[in-house]
């Protein structure tokens, strides 16, 4: 059991922040990018690997790699929280896109389909790591050129993966979901809750 209910966020996402807060967990943010000699995350599918498998291997490559950063910088062990969020259409996986280009091809490719997002969240603390899988499945309208278009004005598709985030504009391409709507957003916060009080912490 944990004294000091309290642990790291390994990633910048201001949604995965906001959503901890909402479950009024206490956090810090690791920035894993700012320590030298921190091991890399190459967030880049292996041949043949699946989205759930990528998505799984980033959220527990994240969580180790933070917990790799509280060992270098002799940082309050805390554990150490990773998560990835992962969009799949018809097998293949939509990441974040590079440029306004590629978040267009990826709306058009969306529109009028289902598809699903898969967000695997990881917690490491010494030799322990466990995690969580949540699935949705999304249903978006069809969309326009007109509509991807002012959307993609807005700027809102930059780092998201594929191309949308569902608690902004794009909520209203939603035309259905069965699954987590914050595991979308990209931290399931039933599967969170329950990773956490699998490590002592009372949410």
């Amino acid at each position: 059991m944990l004294v000091d209910k309290r642990i790291y966020l390994a990633s910048q996402s201001p949604r995965r922040r906001e959503l901890l807060k909402q479950i009024g967990v206490a956090f810090d943010v690791l920035p894993l990018r700012a320590v030298a000699g921190r091991l890399d995350v190459v967030e880049i599918p292996l041949a043949e690997e699946t989205a759930v498998a990528f998505a799984q291997r980033m959220a527990a490559e994240k969580a180790a790699c933070g917990w790799h950063a509280v060992d270098l910088r002799h940082l309050l062990r805390f554990p150490v929280l990773g998560a990835d969020t992962v969009v799949e259409l018809d097998g293949a996986i939509l990441g974040k896109p590079a440029d306004r280009a590629e978040a267009e091809s990826m709306l058009m490719r969306l529109s009028g389909k289902v598809h699903h997002v898969h967000t695997a969240v990881a917690i490491k603390h010494e030799n322990r790591i466990e995690a969580r899988l949540s699935t949705s499945v999304v249903r978006f309208a069809r969309l326009d050129a007109s509509t991807i278009a002012r959307y993609l004005d807005s700027g809102e598709y930059l780092g998201k993966a594929g191309a949308y985030g569902i608690q902004g504009r794009a909520g209203a391409f939603v035309e259905h979901i069965d699954g987590s709507y914050s595991g979308i957003m990209g931290l399931p916060l039933y599967d969170t809750a329950g990773l956490l009080r699998v490590f002592g912490l009372t949410v």
